[in-house]
């Protein structure tokens, strides 16, 4: 594993995988004009979500904190956010947070400018000197320890247990070991197994979180009247061959690898310092690849069994595959396959290794599957209470 990469060097000190414009609604309202004025830079992602109205407190708070979490991602090298106007979520705000953090960022309010045709120009005006400025920015030689490695599992199977979820906990290892940083989440799939996160907790207080985090989500669906048994695992996992979240967890959790977990993070948090981090998220792709990224994470690495294909506007997405079956059938979307592991002809080091040399090429601007088919428009934040 080599120890740098070619990334985008940013003033707040961390560094890019990608270097984008990002177009960002405050609320779902806006998400026409976001979209329209994005279409329009070469550069430019937009990030069209379904939130940002209609929220009690906890979950206004929570989407103003990922808006800015996602607007100061080291992937982004500006940001341009467009408001309704009355909305809950503050776009004043989201504003004053992601500048605060040394993003440079616009803001346009369709309200106050008039209108969609008058905010669009608008928009477009001053995204054309943001755009710019972003393209000023080049890739320079930067450190390992710069990459932030979001971690995740989706339409799994038997196999993802065996063959990809360790492997990519093998890559996690050795970015480790090299300084980086590595979020995983999905704490619908600890229940079962939360024991063994937490005994490797770095202290008594982050293994009582993780115990913590997994007794939350459970009571919020006992609340509804409801067992999680019951929707998790999905009807997709069920066919590829688990049938318990039991069963789930114990293959899920490999992905983690095996080195101290330092910290527990709000879903909407930023990491501030190296190490490996649990984010509290459920397991939809959309909504836990938001919270990574607004995380911190400047790539994502996704172990898949029947084939996920889903990328994120800001973040390259690694889809890692063990189950020979679905290497050759979903081959249009699965960027590395580590079914070898099963036939004998690869090791799990081994396929640790060739992850992270992945990570190194796309980190340093070779594109994933997902963006070359431009599967890669989602975003959804996670909000718990009911919208009013």
């Amino acid at each position: 594993m080599k120890d740098h990469f070619l990334g985008y060097p940013r003033r707040t000190g961390q560094v890019g995988t990608r270097n984008y414009l990002a177009v960002i609604p405050t609320v779902f309202c806006a998400n026409e004009v976001a979209g329209q004025i994005a279409r329009k830079f070469k550069n430019a992602r937009a990030l069209l979500h379904h939130q940002g109205c209609a929220h009690l407190k906890p979950d206004v708070d929570r989407v103003t904190q990922t808006l800015i979490g996602l607007g100061t991602n080291s992937n982004v090298g500006a940001v341009l956010l467009v408001g309704l106007g009355c909305e809950s979520v503050s776009l004043m705000e989201v504003y004053k947070g992601i500048r605060d953090r040394g993003q440079r960022v616009g803001k346009v309010n369709i309200q106050s400018a008039g209108g969609m045709k008058k905010a669009i120009q608008r928009g477009l005006a001053l995204g054309g000197k943001l755009h710019e400025q972003v393209g000023e920015t080049k890739r320079k030689l930067a450190p390992l320890s710069s990459l932030v490695m979001g971690i995740k599992c989706g339409s799994s199977d038997a196999y993802s247990g065996l063959t990809s979820n360790p492997a990519v906990g093998a890559a996690s290892d050795l970015l480790l070991e090299k300084g980086g940083t590595v979020l995983f989440g999905e704490t619908t799939e600890f229940l079962g197994a939360e024991h063994l996160l937490a005994r490797r907790a770095v202290c008594p207080e982050v293994g009582e979180k993780i115990i913590e985090i997994v007794l939350r989500m459970e009571e919020r669906i006992a609340a509804l009247g409801f067992d999680m048994r019951g929707g998790n695992p999905a009807p997709g996992n069920i066919r590829g061959g688990l049938t318990t979240i039991e069963e789930k967890s114990l293959g899920a959790i490999c992905k983690s690898g095996s080195r101290p977990i330092h910290g527990v993070l709000e879903y909407g948090q930023s990491v501030s310092q190296p190490g490996l981090f649990v984010l509290d998220s459920p397991g939809q792709e959309a909504v836990i690849m938001t919270g990574l990224a607004a995380g911190g994470a400047n790539v994502i690495v996704f172990s898949t069994g029947g084939g996920a294909p889903q990328g994120y506007p800001l973040v390259p997405v690694i889809k890692v595959a063990g189950n020979p079956q679905k290497c050759r059938d979903m081959k249009d979307h699965i960027d590395l396959d580590v079914s070898g592991i099963l036939q004998g002809a690869l090791t799990i080091p081994q396929a640790g290794e060739k992850i992270c040399a992945a990570l190194e090429r796309v980190a340093g601007g070779r594109k994933v599957k997902a963006e070359i088919l431009k599967y890669d428009q989602t975003v959804e934040i996670y909000t718990t209470g009911p919208t009013l």
